[in-house]
């Protein structure tokens, strides 16, 4: 089941093929956990896409409170029996009409739910490879800082990876800097350093990105920066890890032929885990 607008209705609803969202990329979304019937981080998802609606100038809707939207997307976990754990995708999208220009600025929502294992985060030591994908770049703007619902960058990155047995793809900006993973923000431990790019670097505003910051910073003796990041940084890094709402913190093991260590993000993760 899916909730359109309101309504919960079959997966097999289709949608209008004059979606601007299909037609344009113009829409954005959220994506985001359930564990035990409550979303995690409601709030800060709540005010990142109000911010991102009002970027991109979508009318936002008077009911679109945060109660609202919270009560839609656990009605639509009951209807799918997940409410225990479930991934959520909330899509915004400009009404159809116009071209470029859009005729209305008025929006519509799609919700989708899928069901996940595990309630808490899990920590993974699996074999983790990355590389950087350089094909193409993005851009220092605020742009690059929202979800959008053009991801072509993360597409091709994506599929390049797939081609080179690779687990994941760093991004650059275009001035050649690390700004972040495929799916996810990125953190490097250098000494005791822990850095990670400023979102004026055009990295995503993520929502585990601020809790891992929120932690790190409570940790004694370790400095948090948020500063450009170098491929020539990530041969001297100690340990690397990307974050996002699903997985929390996923451990990177390599990078070329350096190979990186764990301790930091462990605990970052047990720190996180404990809050929830």
């Amino acid at each position: 089941m899916i909730n359109y607008n309101g309504e919960i209705q079959s997966s097999d609803t289709t949608l209008s093929n004059s979606n601007r969202g299909f037609l344009y990329g113009d829409g954005v979304f959220e994506t985001l956990k359930i564990v035990n019937n409550r979303i995690l981080f409601i709030e800060d998802h709540y005010f990142r896409l109000m911010a991102s609606m009002r970027i991109v100038r979508m009318q936002i809707p008077g009911n679109f409170t945060l109660e609202y939207l919270e009560e839609q997307v656990l009605n639509l976990a009951k209807a799918n029996n997940c409410e225990n754990s479930a991934r959520v995708r909330f899509t915004v999208f400009r009404n159809d009409g116009g071209f470029y220009l859009p005729q209305t600025r008025t929006v519509s929502f799609l919700i989708q739910v899928s069901p996940l294992k595990e309630t808490h985060y899990s920590f993974s030591d699996a074999m983790y490879e990355v590389d950087l994908y350089k094909d193409f770049y993005i851009t220092k703007q605020l742009l690059s800082t929202i979800k959008t619902t053009n991801k072509m960058i993360n597409i091709t990155g994506s599929i390049f990876t797939d081609e080179n047995d690779l687990q994941n793809c760093l991004l650059l900006n275009n001035e050649k800097n690390v700004v972040e993973a495929l799916n996810g923000n990125l953190f490097m431990l250098i000494g005791n350093q822990l850095i990670t790019p400023s979102i004026e670097d055009g990295c995503l505003n993520g929502i585990m990105r601020k809790q891992v910051l929120q932690v790190a910073r409570k940790i004694e003796n370790l400095e948090v920066l948020e500063q450009p990041i170098s491929p020539f940084d990530l041969q001297k890094a100690d340990e690397l890890f990307i974050t996002n709402v699903i997985t929390g913190i996923q451990p990177i093991t390599k990078y070329r032929k350096k190979e990186y260590n764990s301790d930091l993000s462990r605990t970052v993760l047990e720190k996180i885990n404990a809050l929830i």
